[in-house]
Order: C-alpha cells, then structure tokens, then sequence
C-alpha cells in the first residue's frame, strides 16, 4: 500500500468503510457514477449524456442480477465543467460519498485521465472513453510493462487517426506542407509529441510539417501560426483544438488570406454545432469519425443499430446526432455485461469482470487483454468524414460524410474527400 493511499485511508474512516466494502448498499441499490463536461468548452463532447442516461434508466428498471443479488440501479452523473480539478472532485465524491459501485468516464483527456488516476487510487474499477489511448495512457505515466490496475479505456490512437488524416490527404494533390495546430493541453501534447504523436509518421511518408509551438486553448489570436504556415507555403492544416480556438483560427486565416486546400482537424470539427457556427467556413473542413449511423454496429442492450440509436436521439432532443452518443451508450452496454458476470459487489470482482470483456457493442467490439496495445486499452475503429452543405429539403444545416474508410473497410463511404 503506498504511503498516499494509506496516509488518505487514515484520515477519513468514512473512506476506508467506501473502499472496503462498497458492496454494502442501502436498500440494494447499484450505483454508477458518470463523469462527463456538461458545461464549459468541452460540453459538446457531453451534450448526449442526460439523454442516454434517461435511455439507460428504462434498460435498467428491472434492476440487474450481480453473483445472484438483484439490485436497483441508480445512475449519478457529475459535471467536470471541462476542469482537469474539477473532474478530480467529482470523481472523489462518487468513490467516497456515493460509494459507486462502477465509475464511467468519457470527453477528452481533462475529464477522462483525473477522473481515472482517482478511481486507480481508491481501488475503483473504472471504464473510460472519448481520448485517444496514448494521451489516456502514458498522460497518466502508465508503465506498458505493468498497465493499470483498476481501470480500462476503449477507443482508438494517435497511429488511427494519423492514419487517416494521410490517406485522406492522400487522396488529394497537394505539396504535402502541413501546419500543425498543437495547444498545450493533454492531447495537445501527445498529437505534436515527437516519438508518439504526428511528426515521425508524416516524415515518413514525405510531408513536411510546420509546428510553429504550443498555444493555450481560448487563445484570441493566431497570427503567428497563420504567418508560418504562409512563410513556409502549407496547404494541409492539421491539429487538435478546441471547437472556439478552430472559429478564431479559421476567420483570422480567411482574414489574412490564408487558403489551406486542406483543413482536417480533431476534436474541434466533430459536432454539428461547431460547424454550423463557422457558417460557410465548416464546408469541406475534415475530421476523425468515431461514430456514425452508418456504422454497422448494434447494441447488446437495446438491440439498436447505430442508425437506429442516431435516429431515436433526434427525434428525442430535436437535434442532430452527434458523435459521443455512441460510445456513452456503449459504456453502459459495457458496465452492464461486466456487473452481470461479476461474482458480487465487491470492488476485485466487478474489476475482474470488465477485464474479461468480450462484448459486441454499437461502437464496435469491446475486448481487453486482446489486440489493443496494452492489457488496459481495448480499440474501437475510424474513419474520415468530410463536412457538406446538406442538401435542399434537410431539417439539417450540414451533413458529416465518411469519405475514407482504408483503415475500416466495414463502415461504408458515401463520398471522396474534396479540396476545399
């Protein structure tokens, strides 16, 4: 037992009642905590939570059997206002306080890692999505000779969506000169990392990137990176940032005269919203697709396929589908099949549960200790989607069409990529 687990033990007896027996419940009710960026920058990659929670509470209203214990469920969702501290806090109120049974996270690596380094501390089994695995992984310092022990990531890398970005730029006549857009946050970091993220890759392949430094997110001028990308004549922009720093870059570019025939950016062009705040700059900008209805997955919960669950959330909240509802949605399919096969309540054995997962979920196979790259990241495939007006008669403004699917033949395409 570390020092800073037995010095935190110590100080609170509530604490060590929660962690060492947190399958006592009152009136056997089941919690699990969900921890997600309702509010702040971030809150587009949580916008689909509350309703796939309220989805989640009608699949639980018989409750569901744990080691032949039937208990209720009780879903506490807690909102990390898209703060690394605040994720932290809420995560520990969970543990401590609500005494879950099973923690679920997902929306970027300021949300996902803190939310996870708490539930590894107190010895809660956790699953987490929505971060690429090498800023999940090595953001928290994981050893890839030990893993973690407590909690367990699904989706996909940086070598995916690299891979994705090339062969859609590929696609397209260019002088493969590439402006990066690297902020100094955690994926930030990890995209522009020298060994792990961009640079060796596209070197590789014969583009030159210019990377013209780190940036905080919320940054109100990017005449710098604009003036380095014409200096050195880039006609691909890449990066990862966040929804407003990509409306600020790309009206100061159109304003300097700054014309990439290429724009593939992720994290910031993955909602509908942020592209129809760009107005006529969203058309033809790409990005990484997660998740579509296209995808030929169903639930093992609902029995849903993806076009189904996609088609069911708009007609529920009048707005158009959006990437993270697949995967909130999968990590209950995925909690669930775990508490189901899990010999009681107690914390090792709902961990030792989820780590046997071999489930087929709406996002695609769920299955760790197999093909992922560490025993803790189970990954989940990709694709490139391109953004277009979306035709006369649509009750939408903009449409996300997959237009390269090299890496994951399964999802169909509905279009090539297209020079802006």
């Amino acid at each position: 037992m570390s020092f800073n687990r037995r010095h935190l033990l110590q100080g609170a007896a509530a604490a060590a009642a929660a962690v060492a027996a947190p399958s006592i419940r009152a009136a056997d009710t089941l919690k699990i905590g969900y921890v997600s960026p309702q509010t702040g920058p971030l809150a587009p990659f949580g916008e689909a939570d509350k309703w796939v929670i309220e989805q989640m509470k009608a699949a639980f209203k018989d409750g569901i059997s744990v080691g032949g214990t039937k208990y209720a469920v009780e879903i506490l969702l807690k909102d990390s206002q898209s703060s690394p501290n605040r994720a932290g806090e809420v995560a520990n109120d969970l543990i401590l306080k609500d005494k879950v049974a099973l923690m679920l996270t997902a929306g970027t690596p300021e949300t996902a890692n803190p939310v996870c380094d708490a539930c590894e501390l107190n010895e809660v089994p956790c699953i987490s999505s929505v971060v690429p695995w090498q800023p999940w992984f090595f953001g928290r310092k994981g050893d890839p000779a030990k893993g973690f022990a407590w909690t367990y990531h699904v989706f996909w890398g940086l070598e995916d969506v690299i891979a994705n970005f090339t062969n859609g730029w590929n696609s397209v006549s260019t002088n493969k000169k590439v402006g990066g857009l690297f902020p100094n946050d955690g994926d930030g970091n990890a995209w522009g990392d020298k060994e792990l993220g961009f640079p060796k890759p596209l070197a590789a392949q014969g583009y030159a990137l210019t990377d013209p430094g780190r940036f905080q997110n919320g940054t109100q001028d990017f005449s710098a990176q604009i003036a380095a990308f014409k200096k050195d004549g880039v006609e691909v922009v890449t990066g990862v940032v966040i929804p407003p720093d990509a409306k600020t870059f790309l009206t100061q570019a159109r304003q300097q005269g700054f014309k990439p025939k290429v724009v593939t950016l992720g994290k910031a062009l993955l909602f509908p919203g942020a592209i129809e705040a760009l107005g006529d700059l969203g058309y033809g900008l790409s990005s990484e697709v997660w998740w579509s209805p296209s995808h030929p997955f169903a639930s093992s919960l609902t029995k849903q396929s993806a076009k189904a669950l996609a088609e069911a959330y708009e007609a529920g909240t009048k707005r158009q589908w959006t990437q993270p509802i697949g995967f909130a949605h999968a990590l209950f399919e995925v909690a669930a099949d775990a508490l189901k096969r899990a010999k009681s309540l107690k914390p090792a054995d709902v961990r030792d549960a989820v780590a046997k997962s071999n489930l087929n979920t709406v996002v695609g196979p769920v299955k760790w200790g197999g093909g992922g790259p560490f025993k803790n990241v189970s990954k989940t495939p990709l694709v490139l989607g391109q953004w277009v007006k979306a035709p006369a008669g649509s009750k939408n403004k903009v449409e996300l069409v997959i237009v390269n699917n090299e890496t994951a033949k399964n999802i169909p395409t509905g279009a090539s990529l297209k020079a802006i």
